[in-house]
C-alpha cells in the first residue's frame, strides 16, 4: 500500500519501504512506504494548503462525508476486522467490535459538526455598553497533526481525525510504524467519500522521523497524540516552541480496589475482560494493579488465577481466540522481563508467567512487593498483581502512589464506600464494580499526573479542535436611546 499526500497516493520521496509483519506468526502481510521527515513536510504544505479548502468546506458537507465513512466501514467491516487483527494481533471478535466502535465515532461526530454553535451576549450589564453586541463563533484550529497507538488504532484514530475533520480542519495523521494497513484503508474510503483535496493526509514511517516534523512544524496548529509518557514528554516539548496547542493521552497504571464485600466472582470477570482477555492486556486504562481488602484476597487470586488458565491463546484469526500475540517480540520480552522481576523480588506466579515468542500467557501474582517493576511501571501485557490491604485508606495511598492518573475502579457494595473512593482516586474517571477498561466516546476521558492533558469526547475532542472567536457590533443596538431622551 502507498500513503496518502494531497490526495495522491504515493511513494516515500527516498523510495524505501518496510514490511507489516503478522505478529502471531511474523509472515509478510503488505509493504508500506517509509516514509520520513520530506514526506512529513510534503504532507504539512498540502495540509496548509488544504486549510482554506476544508475551512470552506460546509458543515453539512463534513458531516456527510463522516457519515458515509461510518457507514462503509461498517459494511466492509469483515474485510477490515481480519485485516486489523492480522497486523495488531489482537482477537478478530474484537478487532471487529473496534470497528464498529470507530463507525460510531465517526457518525457521532458527523452529528456534531452540525452543533457547532456560538452564543449571543447582550452588553447592557456593563455600563456604557449598552447598544453594542457581541455573538462568538467557532473556526478550525487550521493544521490538525494526529499520532496514533499501535494498540487500538482504528478506534483512536476515529478520536482524532473524526473532531479535525467535523471541525473544517485539514489533518495530517501518522498511524502507528506496526500496524497502519487496516487506517490506510480507512484513509482511502475518506479521500472516496468526497473530502477536499489535501484535507486529509496519511504518512507511513516511524514515530521519531514524522512525530518529530509534526511537533516542530509551526504550520501544525494543534498536536494530538495517544502513546508513551516518554514520547509525549518530547512532543509538548518541541511543540511548545510554537505553542501549538497540544493534546496528550499517554500511559495509565490503573488500580482496582476490591473490597471484602465486593462480589469476587464479578470482580474476577471485570478483570479478565478488562486486562487479560482484552487487547492482549494493551490497553492504557486497563486494570494493571489490584489492591484486595486481606479478608479476600486470597480467595480472589484463587478465582482470577481459575479463571485465567481457561482462556484461549492463539491465532487472533479464531473467533474462539481470548488472547492473541503482543505487537511485537520486543514488547513480548519486556512484559516477560517485568514478570521475571517480581518473581526474583519473592512473587509468586498463580497462572501464566511464560512467553512464548510475542505471545505472553496470561499472568496473575501474588507476594508482589511495591518496588516491582509490575506495580511501579505500566506494563502493556496481560500481567495481574494482587497487593493484599487492611483499610480503604491504605488501599487509596498505594493506589495514589503512582506517576500516572488514567483510570481506577472499585468493588464493593456499599455505595458510600464507592463514592468516597471515586472522590479520592487521583484519576481523570472511576469505574464502579466493573474494570477500569471503560471508554465511552460520549463521555470525557483523559487522565491526570504524567497521564497527559485534555480530555477526548465527541463533545469535548470538537471543541478542542476549534477556536472561539468573539465579534462585537459596534452601536448596533437603538433600544437604550430612548432612556436618556425621555
Amino acid at each position: 500500500m502507498k500513503m496518502l499526500i494531497d490526495s495522491k497516493w504515493v511513494d516515500a520521496v527516498s523510495g524505501k519501504t518496510r514490511d507489516v509483519l503478522a505478529p502471531a506468526d511474523g509472515t509478510t502481510i503488505d509493504t508500506v512506504p517509509e516514509g520520513a521527515a520530506a514526506d512529513a513536510e510534503k504532507a504539512i504544505e498540502a495540509a496548509v494548503a488544504a486549510k482554506r479548502r476544508m475551512r470552506a468546506f460546509p458543515a453539512h458537507a463534513r458531516a456527510r462525508v463522516l457519515i458515509d465513512v461510518a457507514a462503509r466501514m461498517e459494511r466492509e467491516c469483515e474485510e477490515l476486522a481480519p485485516l486489523l487483527a492480522r497486523e495488531n494481533g489482537k482477537p478478530v471478535n474484537q478487532t471487529r467490535e473496534e470497528v464498529f466502535a470507530a463507525a460510531r465515532i465517526f457518525r457521532g461526530f458527523g452529528e456534531e459538526a452540525k452543533r457547532l454553535f456560538g452564543r449571543t451576549s447582550p452588553l447592557d450589564n456593563v455600563p456604557g455598553m449598552e447598544n453594542h453586541f457581541a455573538m462568538t463563533i467557532r473556526e478550525p484550529v487550521g493544521v490538525v497533526g494526529a499520532i496514533v497507538p499501535f494498540n487500538y488504532p482504528v478506534e483512536l484514530y476515529a478520536h482524532k481525525a473524526a473532531p479535525a475533520i467535523a471541525g473544517g480542519n485539514a489533518t495530517v495523521v501518522k498511524p502507528p510504524n506496526d500496524c497502519p494497513l487496516t487506517l490506510l484503508k480507512i484513509a482511502q474510503m475518506i479521500e472516496e467519500a468526497g473530502l477536499p483535496r489535501g484535507g486529509h493526509q496519511m504518512v507511513t514511517g516511524a514515530g521519531s522521523e514524522i512525530g518529530t516534523v509534526l511537533a516542530d512544524s509551526e504550520h501544525i496548529d494543534l498536536i494530538t497524540l495517544t502513546g508513551s509518557t516518554r514520547v509525549g514528554q518530547d512532543i509538548s516539548k518541541r511543540a511548545s516552541k510554537s505553542l501549538k496547542k497540544v493534546l496528550l493521552e499517554l500511559g495509565g497504571n490503573d488500580p482496582c480496589i476490591i473490597c471484602e464485600d465486593a462480589d469476587l466472582d464479578r470482580a474476577a470477570e471485570a478483570v479478565i475482560a478488562g486486562r487479560l482477555a482484552r487487547g492482549n492486556g494493551q490497553i492504557c486504562c486497563a486494570v494493571k494493579r489490584v489492591y484486595a481488602h486481606a479478608s479476600v484476597a486470597e480467595r480472589f487470586a484463587d478465582v482470577l488465577a481459575r479463571k485465567t488458565r481457561e482462556l484461549k491463546v492463539g491465532d487472533p484469526l479464531l473467533e474462539e481466540t481470548d488472547v492473541g500475540p503482543l505487537i511485537n517480540e520486543d514488547a513480548a520480552k519486556t512484559v516477560e522481563a517485568a514478570i521475571q522481576d517480581a518473581v526474583k523480588r519473592g512473587a509468586t506466579v498463580r497462572a501464566g508467567g511464560t512467553r512464548t515468542g510475542t505471545f505472553v500467557d496470561p499472568t496473575v501474582m501474588t507476594g508482589v512487593t511495591a518496588d516491582s517493576l509490575v506495580l511501579t511501571e505500566e506494563t502493556f501485557g496481560p500481567v495481574i498483581p494482587i497487593v493484599p490491604f487492611d483499610t480503604i485508606d491504605e488501599a487509596i495511598e498505594m493506589a495514589n502512589d503512582s506517576d500516572y492518573g488514567l483510570q481506577g475502579a472499585v468493588f464493593t457494595n456499599d455505595i458510600s464506600t464507592a463514592m468516597n473512593v471515586a472522590h479520592r482516586l487521583e484519576c481523570g474517571g472511576v469505574i464502579v464494580n466493573w474494570s477500569s477498561a471503560v471508554r465511552v466516546e460520549n463521555l470525557p476521558f483523559g487522565g491526570r499526573k504524567l497521564t497527559g492533558h485534555g480530555a477526548e469526547s465527541i463533545h469535548d475532542t470538537l471543541l478542542e479542535m476549534t477556536e472561539v472567536k468573539t465579534v462585537i457590533l459596534h452601536d448596533a443596538l437603538a433600544a437604550y436611546n430612548a432612556s436618556r431622551t425621555e
